[in-house]
């Protein structure tokens, strides 16, 4: 191995690899590594350029292999990384041994017995005439305790023991990064395809193609202080608007401009709040138009008009998807602005048309987008826009057929919702916009900074479904985004006059009341409502959802949300506070207890209950027909905020969970 410091920067070469160490923020590394005579320059997630920092690069013995008298240390803060002559890397967090590579060759064995194994942390494997297929491993540490990582359909909540497939798709949003009990955080920086295994024998981190090796790791006191640091070199949320912090209203689909204003005035009339509504899919002729369909959206500016008179902001959903005929396909195509297959059919979505989907990795087919929206939406009053299907979402998510103008989708995949949001959100700062806010479906490391309010996809309207969305949040807000919402009541259900449905959407109510964006939505059966028309384009021909709006769902449903919907309007300056909060230092709005709690171990295995920022501990309600649940309180003084009683923590008790409430405690000063 021979080491090198460049510009402060610690250098290892060794058998053709090029390894580079550096001081990135507060308490940080950023370790790349590379086979290609030099590293590529991309920085990817980490766009915010830290202050620089000194770090100290010094020779040290080994504490992998006894006697290594050749070994480098490069120390930022409170995190170093030791490098051995056999390249193997271990990081300490004060001192401590937080991660080290798995390492199982003729030197800097961990176990002389393991030798013959020839194990080496960080492997590449050659695609034939193209880039590598990297895998990197470390030693597992027991008793760790993994969180973050975006959003995955699953039970887990802490993922240790979990395999997660880095790759986007409807409701799964890769957001690779992650913090850990030990006090460290991790970021994988690099938005390939690939996968995480976070294994009680090793963890693994895979990318199917990619130049280089790059992640980023820092070391700090607790989950709070790794996210300030975290979000400091990828970004934070902006400034919340105050005027959309009550209800969303939302279904699939308002196929007119008349159904629109109707459900608009009906709640005013019986004084629902609403803060925005949403014009969902077709209410185009054909995918890729991006704009509305003059035979049932006669004239939109003056639906806006009126809307924006009754103080409701309007969004519009915008999909990636370009049918092939629509008015602007032979454009996009004759000028590379769409993704290409590499092989087969020449097609990438399939839903209701054969289509391409634009390549928001190609900054003129970013142009070229927004310069359609302007004129079809924003010019007529439109206020911001529901990104949906930004994964994409492909017909068939065989990434190694698809080709973006950034390179193949094994290799940036990843990225493509952040670049489809800012293909909207920099135009509208361009534009003049004051705090654009946009609805996505998905988003990657960093997809903080750019305005965007994910959503968590289109989930079954199930109390599975809903536990599910509770360890989402958790791990969505750990991973950055502050910014997460639900569809209440699930996207899926087969009968909107099912009992168990309508509880299910009381509870889904009363959960989304807490978190960063309240939004009534959903495609609720049966499909019984006749078409508008028979055309074979248009949003006439196509089914529409049961309605969603509150009203809707019987006399004691709707008494229980307009409680919580009141609840809401109470909590707007207290959301403001955290809004703020996240803007300043990235702290989530939705919180696991240990967030604010890390030092209580069993706020570390508490994961149905959460902090609604520092003051409100929440206790949803997740199954069906339960009447009490157990809570568990930390310490301190809590009110509950239904009945005003006090009870002192740490203690588990069990609360009454009645249809009408669920548990939240006020946490007492």
């Amino acid at each position: 191995m021979r080491f090198d410091v460049v510009d402060g920067a610690l250098v290892a070469r060794r058998q053709g690899e090029t390894l580079c160490i550096e001081a990135w923020g507060v308490d940080a590394l950023r370790v790349r590594a590379t086979r290609y005579p030099q590293l590529s320059g991309s920085d990817w997630a980490l766009v915010e350029k830290p202050a620089p920092v000194k770090a100290t690069v010094e020779t040290c013995i080994s504490d992998v292999v006894d006697g290594d008298t050749q070994a480098r240390r490069i120390t930022n803060g409170r995190i170093s990384c030791e490098v051995n002559s056999a390249g193997v890397l271990s990081f300490y967090r004060d001192g401590s041994l937080i991660l080290r590579e798995h390492f199982r060759n003729y030197e800097g064995t961990l176990s002389r017995e393991s030798h013959c194994l020839k194990m080496e942390g960080r492997t590449y494997k050659a695609h034939i005439g193209g880039d590598w297929r990297i895998q990197v491993r470390f030693e597992a540490n027991a008793h760790e305790k993994i969180f973050g990582m975006g959003q995955y359909q699953q039970a887990q909540t802490n993922l240790k023991g979990c395999v997660l497939d880095l790759e986007q798709r409807n409701s799964q949003v890769s957001v690779p990064f992650c913090v850990s009990s030990l006090g460290y955080g991790f970021l994988w920086n690099n938005p390939a395809v690939g996968r995480v295994t976070f294994g009680e024998n090793v963890t693994e981190w895979i990318t199917e193609c990619s130049k280089e090796l790059d992640y980023w790791i820092c070391a700090g006191g607790d989950p709070k202080d790794l996210l300030e640091k975290y979000t400091a070199v990828t970004g934070r949320a902006p400034v919340f608007p105050k005027d959309l912090m009550g209800l969303w209203q939302c279904k699939l689909r308002y196929r007119t401009q008349e159904e629109v204003l109707a459900v608009a005035h009906e709640c005013r009339r019986r004084k629902v709040p609403i803060d925005v509504i949403v014009i969902d899919f077709f209410h185009w002729p054909r995918q890729g138009d991006w704009c509305f369909d003059p035979t049932y959206w006669p004239d939109p500016k003056a639906m806006c008009d009126e809307l924006h008179a009754m103080g409701i902001k309007v969004c519009v959903s915008v999909w990636p998807s370009v049918d092939k005929k629509s008015s602007h396909f032979e454009e996009m195509w004759e000028r590379g602005l769409l993704i290409r297959t590499e092989r087969g059919t020449n097609q990438t979505y399939e839903y209701q048309g054969d289509c391409l989907e634009i390549d928001c990795t190609n900054p003129e087919a970013r142009e070229y987008l927004w310069d359609i929206i302007r004129t079809n939406y924003a010019d007529l009053g439109i206020d911001m826009f529901w990104l949906d299907n930004a994964e994409p979402d492909f017909a068939v998510y065989d990434f190694d057929n698809y080709r973006y103008w950034l390179g193949p989708a094994l290799s940036c995949s990843n990225i493509y919702p952040q670049w489809y949001s800012r293909a909207i959100y920099d135009a509208q700062l361009a534009d003049g916009w004051d705090a654009p806010v946009n609805l996505l479906r998905s988003g990657w490391a960093g997809s903080q900074r750019y305005g965007n309010v994910v959503w968590s996809g289109d989930v079954p309207g199930t109390f599975e479904a809903l536990r599910d969305q509770l360890q989402c949040g958790i791990n969505m807000g750990l991973a950055g985004i502050p910014w997460w919402t639900t569809d209440v009541g699930g996207f899926m259900a087969d009968d909107w006059h099912d009992p168990d449905f309508i509880e299910l959407l009381v509870r889904w109510f009363q959960f989304g009341t807490f978190t960063a964006v309240l939004r009534l939505h959903g495609n609720r059966g049966p499909y019984d409502i006749e078409p508008l028309d028979d055309r074979e384009f248009g949003g006439g021909y196509l089914f529409t959802g049961q309605p969603t709006e509150l009203w809707q769902y019987g006399e004691e449903a709707e008494k229980i949300m307009r409680a919580y919907l009141a609840k809401r309007e109470e909590l707007k300056p207290y959301l403001a506070e955290l809004f703020a909060q996240a803007s300043a230092d990235g702290s989530p709005l939705l919180r696991a207890l240990f967030y604010e709690f890390p030092k209580d171990d069993h706020a570390w295995e508490t994961y149905d209950e959460f902090m609604c920022g520092p003051r409100y501990l929440v206790a949803p309600v997740l199954e069906l027909g339960m009447r009490e649940r157990e809570v568990y309180l930390p310490e301190g003084e809590w009110r509950d905020t239904r009945d005003g009683s006090v009870v002192t923590g740490p203690a588990v008790i069990v609360a009454a969970a009645p249809l009408d409430s669920i548990p939240v405690y006020e946490r007492m000063a």
